[in-house]
């Protein structure tokens, strides 16, 4: 009884060491796991955000160019090198002869707009295409984290 009782005590031991060792492993197996996984992680972030910095930096000379453009342009206008005008089509000729209408352009008018007009209209679209600029850099960026994140489920 004496060598029976030890047998299994012995049986015990060698099963519960056997368990509990067992897990030490599948414990140490998935923090190998784990730490592969955050090394991965820490790369594909460290790639996104060298793509977030260079999209950035190329978004901030795009922005001084065209600042500078619009500084540029803005001068000349001041100056009177750059004349705004709108070309306007009228279906009444301006004279009552047709004949005086058709040889100063067929009803066609010319006016010069205000300087300060121009440079608000100029302003308004240089703000559009800022902003438009600005998506697509958005876009792009959104478009590579997505990419970047296709391996991971």
């Amino acid at each position: 009884m004496k060598g029976l009782l030890s047998g299994l005590i012995a049986l015990l031991l060698t099963f519960g060491g056997g368990y509990f060792y067992g897990k030490y492993v599948e414990r140490e197996i998935q923090q190998a796991e784990v730490d592969r996984l955050n090394t991965e992680a820490r790369a594909k972030e460290q790639a996104l955000a060298a793509a977030v910095t260079t999209t950035a930096d190329a978004l901030r000379k795009t922005n001084e160019k065209a600042k500078l453009a619009a500084k540029q342009r803005d001068a000349a206008i001041d100056s009177g090198a750059l004349k705004l005008r709108v070309k306007t089509s009228c279906p009444i000729p301006a004279t009552p002869d047709p004949a005086i209408a058709a040889g100063s352009g067929g009803g066609e008018a010319r006016a010069e707009l205000d300087p300060a007009f121009g440079k608000a209209l100029f302003a308004i679209a240089e703000e559009g295409d800022r902003a438009i600029t600005k998506l697509n850099a958005c876009i792009s960026l959104y478009n590579q984290a997505i990419e970047s994140q296709k391996g991971i489920k």
